[in-house]
């Protein structure tokens, strides 16, 4: 028990040292929720970290330095049924970290509630999603015993999930992530369905973008494979948005000519 203590002393510092390096480290609520799904074992069972935290982490994988990614949402996303010995209970896990989280009531009332949150307008949200054609549609998850928000095309998205690590709060977590050449092109179709959320479709947008130039200009990588890979819909949104990309990735030719040879 001591050398456990002293080895997660050392973590701490060591995840310090790199907060200082402008390594993307997430806030100890975060934290405090993933350890609590890490020590069930929900995320060696197939539950994929999506959504900004991803795209901090794919920054970290690449030891890239972006504006500084905040977020106070962790968004949580399972493609099929976790592989789960038994039912484990989503909302009592998330509330065993001792932080007051409650459940937010499903518009209308009689839907099932998806998310779960902290107190107050800022308070950290955390959001299960899955995939489905219809966004926002409620999809059972029996063996979380809890309900899941439709995301469409998650199903490509959460295919083939890669290992990594998330640094939160003093600690180094082992999680899932989406593979970032589909990350990337979700991210560009989600910025064009936003239009009631301008500031997050330029999020997603400006994210897109940032992991394109450190595909192409870091592993030298072609886009052109993965995005004949994608669904339809999601090319028609990259070709849709290429003159707003061409203007982001002005600093990186490579990249800009990359998007150029998807037209």
């Amino acid at each position: 028990m001591l050398d456990r203590i002293e080895y997660a002393s050392w973590t701490a510092k060591q995840v310090s040292a790199l907060a200082k390096l402008r390594f993307q480290v997430a806030d100890k609520g975060i934290a405090s929720v993933l350890v609590e799904l890490h020590n069930r074992r929900v995320l060696e069972a197939g539950l994929v970290v999506v959504g900004t935290l991803a795209y901090m982490t794919w920054l970290n994988e690449y030891g890239a330095m972006a504006a500084a990614a905040r977020t106070q949402d962790l968004d949580l996303a399972r493609r099929k049924t976790l592989k789960l010995a038994a039912t484990i209970p989503f909302l009592s896990t998330i509330q065993a970290t001792q932080l007051p989280f409650v459940s937010v009531p499903g518009m209308p009332s009689r839907t099932p509630s998806t998310p779960v949150k902290l107190p107050g307008a800022e308070g950290m949200r955390v959001d299960l999603l899955a995939p489905g054609p219809v966004l926002g549609e409620i999809v059972a998850v029996p063996e979380l015993a809890w309900h899941a928000q439709a995301i469409p095309y998650y199903d490509y998205l959460l295919d083939a999930p890669k290992s990594s690590v998330m640094l939160a709060g003093g600690h180094c977590i082992p999680i899932l992530l989406p593979d970032v050449s589909r990350m990337l092109w979700h991210k560009l179709y989600s910025s064009t369905h936003r239009a009631r959320e301008p500031t997050r479709a330029e999020k997603d947008l400006v994210h897109a973008a940032t992991l394109a130039a450190i595909l192409v200009e870091q592993e030298n990588s072609s886009l052109r494979q993965s995005f004949k890979d994608a669904p339809p819909k999601l090319r028609a949104a990259a070709r849709a948005r290429l003159p707003r990309l061409q203007a982001l990735l002005a600093p990186h030719p490579q990249a800009q000519e990359e998007f150029s040879r998807l037209r």
